[in-house]
């Protein structure tokens, strides 16, 4: 049986930075990872991120959940029949429910082939204190994939002072006090960490697809190098319903694009090497309201 690995968490909580470190630490085992993954936009942009020789499927705009669980199941079923690999790690969008993704993977038509370990959700710390200020909906959501998580990554942590870090954890504890929680910086955690996981008994779940979070995509594509001090003076004036931003874009001056992340007024410059599109993805509530850069 192949070991199923559910990543969870709010837009911009690490999920993808996870995603790799695992990646590359099953290939140092001697295993082969194959990853399933969705994007809330039509936008690819993560999947870019999994790099050669790791077997991918993805559904855009979508979400891998319930109201999606046959496209979820068609996907699955085609890596398994395609791929020969060892584990399979699944990153759902941002705005789903961590519960409602199970549905797919436990499909009668291969769920003898998977062996679930387990919910590994990433909560952004900083974020977790400050979620008052997110809309209800939104606030709901975050509170949902922390307590149905079977191991928790309590992650920017270093963008905390101690006695926040230790509010951070008290009330994640009260929000969920049987999943292990451990603290992190981008995500880093050992791998014995995570094969030690076990999945908890679950109880229903309430139905919460992405029309009802008032989330959208937005991609913007830019024909022309961008001034990188202008770029981030437009970034500092964005509203805080903007949560997400991610793509790539190339600097004035720049041959190569940089990969570009954004996440509740934290950006992320990477240097790529070679020639992508030059686009941004922004997800939040109220972009058609946004003047673009």
């Amino acid at each position: 049986m192949v070991d199923v690995y559910l990543f969870s968490g709010f837009l911009g909580s690490g999920k993808t930075t996870l995603l790799k470190k695992m990646i590359m630490e099953f290939k140092e085992k001697g295993l082969k990872p194959a990853v399933f993954m969705n994007e809330l936009g039509s936008m690819n942009f993560d999947s870019e991120e999994v790099g050669d020789g790791v077997p991918l499927k993805e559904i855009l705009d979508g979400c891998i959940c319930c109201s999606g669980s046959e496209k979820s199941e068609a996907q699955i079923q085609t890596l398994l029949a395609e791929s020969e690999f060892d584990v399979l790690l699944i990153e759902t969008t941002g705005a789903a429910h961590p519960v409602e993704a199970l549905d797919a993977i436990f499909s009668p038509l291969f769920a003898e082939r998977l062996n679930f370990r387990g919910i590994v959700t990433v909560a952004d710390s900083k974020r977790f204190l400050e979620r008052q200020q997110l809309s209800p909906q939104i606030r709901s959501l975050f509170i949902e994939q922390i307590r149905h998580a079977d191991l928790l990554l309590a992650n920017k942590t270093d963008l905390l002072s101690e006695s926040e870090q230790s509010q951070a954890i008290f009330e994640i504890q009260q929000i969920n006090p049987t999943a292990r929680i451990v603290q992190t910086v981008h995500a880093k955690v050992p791998l014995k960490l995570l094969e030690s996981v076990s999945p908890a008994q679950r109880g229903p779940v309430e139905q919460a697809p992405v029309s009802k979070l008032n989330l959208q995509t937005k991609i913007v594509s830019f024909d022309e190098p961008i001034e990188r001090e202008a770029f981030e003076e437009w970034l500092r004036n964005l509203p805080d319903t903007v949560y997400r931003i991610k793509g790539y874009l190339t600097l004035s001056g720049h041959s190569y694009p940089h990969s570009f992340q954004y996440a509740y007024g934290m950006v992320q410059w990477l240097p790529e090497y070679m020639k992508l599109r030059n686009q941004i993805v922004l997800i939040g509530e109220n972009l058609e309201e946004l003047s673009m850069p």
